[in-house]
């Protein structure tokens, strides 16, 4: 969940808890968890912003467990899907959009 927050807040710089929350499927509530315990924890910084708004970056040490995560991600997708021919990954792609659309 980190790692997905994390990817989050790189996508979307000084993004609110409420849109972090959306992006990684949680609950608000629940991301404020995490998140304060990302900031105790020295991966991400929250900032003031307007209204009771708290911006979100992560900060050198969780760009590093980003990259670190990101690694892994990488390794599991070549030793699974990364095994498929590009006409198998299209015929997965079209599967698994045709399966969510339902």
């Amino acid at each position: 969940m980190q790692w997905d927050a994390l990817r989050a807040m790189v996508r979307e710089p000084d993004a609110s808890a409420r849109r972090l929350a959306a992006e990684t499927f949680q609950s608000e509530q629940s991301f404020g968890v995490m998140a304060a315990r990302m900031e105790r924890n020295g991966l991400i910084t929250r900032t003031a912003g307007l209204g009771r708004l708290r911006r979100h970056r992560p900060t050198e040490e969780g760009l590093h467990l980003l990259d670190l995560g990101n690694a892994v991600a990488n390794e599991v997708f070549a030793a699974t899907i990364g095994t498929l021919t590009p006409d198998e990954r299209a015929v997965l792609l079209d599967l698994l959009t045709r399966a969510a659309a339902e």
